[in-house]
């Protein structure tokens, strides 16, 4: 699953990502690309929600 994906299954990481600079943002992306499974890209998109 892509990091899109899972994040537009999630409205509250969702609200958190959009609300990051663009450097944070950019920071979430580029560590998406070592992650390697679904499971694995939605417990990281579950852990943005935890950030407000």
């Amino acid at each position: 699953m892509g990091f899109g994906m899972a994040l537009s299954q999630n409205t509250k990481a969702m609200e958190v990502f959009c609300a990051m600079c663009e450097q944070d943002q950019q920071n979430i992306i580029d560590h998406t690309h070592q992650v390697d499974s679904k499971k694995e890209m939605q417990a990281y998109v579950e852990s943005l929600s935890d950030k407000i």
